[in-house]
């Protein structure tokens, strides 16, 4: 099903660690109406300033599947809103933070691991139309918990 004009429900919903365990990953149709206004606010316009294809590495999770993968239970990703983004590249993925950061209309942005010098491991954004208060993250590891800090 294609939910915009570059974007197909399945890439939004791909999950190889729910194909390996069985987990079921389907949303509903609210869920979708969300990947649908993420696709449109967000999504095409980063593709149209991008030029190329962007690649999904996260976006929807039942609530069975972001608990397996250790996800936060207040997750974007659990209601269709949100989705992270890798090139491929450390370089690509910093080119993906540094056009949402400056162009982009979001709710959450967050800079993935990785390093300020080199870039982001991954990128994630969300988008929840009543609360677009365009956050600047970072994550980061401190011993085994990941903090979030005000990404300068």
């Amino acid at each position: 099903m294609q939910i915009s004009e570059h974007f197909t429900l399945a890439e939004l919903t791909r999950s190889q660690t729910a194909q390996r365990k069985g987990i079921g990953n389907m949303p509903t149709p609210e869920h979708v109406r969300n990947l649908e206004l993420l696709c449109k606010e967000v999504l095409e316009p980063l593709r149209k300033l991008y030029g190329k294809p962007i690649r999904i590495s996260s976006g929807y999770r039942s609530a069975a599947l972001n608990k397996l993968v250790g996800g936060s239970a207040a997750s974007h990703h659990c209601s269709g809103m949100a989705v992270d983004i890798d090139q491929g590249s450390a370089a690509e993925n910093m080119r993906i933070f540094n056009l949402l950061k400056a162009y982009g209309t979001f709710t959450q942005l967050i800079f993935e691991f990785g390093t300020l010098e080199n870039g982001p491991d991954w990128v994630h954004v969300s988008y929840e139309n009543d609360d677009l208060k365009r956050e600047i993250l970072r994550a980061v590891k401190v011993g085994n918990k990941t903090q979030y800090l005000k990404y300068k």
